[in-house]
């Protein structure tokens, strides 16, 4: 099946109000930390903060708007959420479908830490009601025709919803044209029952988005153990990782990495080297580079152009200090002038 970049497309279920906190390394943190800790408290001040929209859904949603596609988002927010992300999504006008269940929605700070050779971050998450998100908050009829007509369905952040297995379930199997993509993010607490959750739904999923974290869980999941953290740049393992979990579950596996990303149907793999870019951010690069995902696949883009364009939105995210994903205009031109930044 053939995919248009003007087909609906249908991103849940999470929301997150993110504050952004970065430091120089994780030395000058815990510098900062312990000195304070020994006068007993007290304030840190000087340190860079942002406060941005957050979530993986909310994220992926902001991006392929951007592009132009037209996305109906279905979250959870209190009042004050719901009013940050309709000014956010206003922009976008009748683009943008928010569908929004009242309760709370999550919040994160992250830390992230510039090192010698790269960013990292960790993330402290109140999940908030995102953690019971069961089929019983999409049931009402404009909701289910919304999701029929999808030509695809993204579900996001399963590993924060206790509920995530039964609502890929009620939306994939309530979309039976659509493309279902699901990133699962951070499993390792939960591999083993994210395995059994796949082993469930793989008949009903198509293509499964992780990056070498969530991929070593699941593979250890499987038995294989921790492939890629040994050695994390080297690209016949990340290939090997991708081919083992695609034909252990019986769907595409497209697997992203710092140094590139991959692709494997199970019997095929194919590996695309990451762009060579400065690295300003790191919070929303998976997202940013799964929204490039889901346009390569509905625009029917072969896996190696597929991979090479993802790769590109997610390096003119992580170069960017504003935490803004990148308009197709940019993308093309950032592409057309890759081979200086190669």
């Amino acid at each position: 099946m053939q995919y248009g970049l003007q087909d609906s497309v249908v991103v849940l279920p999470d929301f997150f109000m993110d504050r952004i906190v970065k430091f120089d390394s994780k030395s000058q943190f815990l510098d900062v930390i312990n000195h304070k800790t020994r006068l007993g408290g007290g304030s840190i001040r000087g340190i860079r903060t942002f406060d941005i929209k957050g979530g993986n859904a909310a994220n992926v949603a902001y991006c392929l708007a951007k592009f132009g596609l037209p996305v109906t988002l279905f979250t959870i927010a209190n009042e004050i959420g719901s009013s940050v992300l309709q000014k956010i999504f206003s922009k976008f006008e009748k683009n943008a479908d928010l569908r929004i269940v009242n309760g709370k929605h999550g919040v994160t700070t992250s830390l992230e830490f510039k090192d010698e050779n790269s960013i990292s971050n960790i993330m402290m998450s109140d999940i908030g009601d995102i953690e019971t998100f069961g089929p019983d908050k999409i049931n009402r009829e404009e909701d289910l025709k919304k999701i029929f007509s999808a030509k695809c369905v993204i579900l996001t952040n399963w590993a924060s919803n206790l509920r995530g297995t039964e609502l890929a379930n009620h939306v994939f199997r309530n979309s039976p044209n659509a493309l279902h993509f699901i990133d699962p993010a951070d499993i390792d607490v939960r591999r083993d029952e994210f395995k059994d959750a796949l082993n469930v739904i793989s008949e009903v999923t198509d293509v499964l988005s992780i990056n070498e974290n969530e991929c070593d869980s699941l593979t250890r999941a499987l038995g294989f153990g921790s492939i890629l953290s040994s050695e994390p740049t080297n690209t016949d393992l990340i290939k090997k990782a991708a081919r083992i979990i695609s034909d252990n579950f019986g769907i595409e596996v497209d697997l992203h990495t710092r140094i590139g990303a991959a692709w494997s149907n199970g019997k095929e793999v194919l590996f695309e080297a990451a762009f060579n870019v400065p690295v300003h951010t790191m919070t929303g690069s998976g997202d940013c580079w799964d929204a490039a995902d889901v346009v390569g696949h509905l625009a029917g883009l072969d896996p190696n152009e597929r991979l090479l364009f993802s790769n590109a939105c997610s390096a003119l995210y992580i170069q960017n200090e504003s935490f803004e994903s990148p308009t197709m205009d940019e993308l093309v031109q950032f592409l057309k002038n890759s081979y200086t930044y190669r």
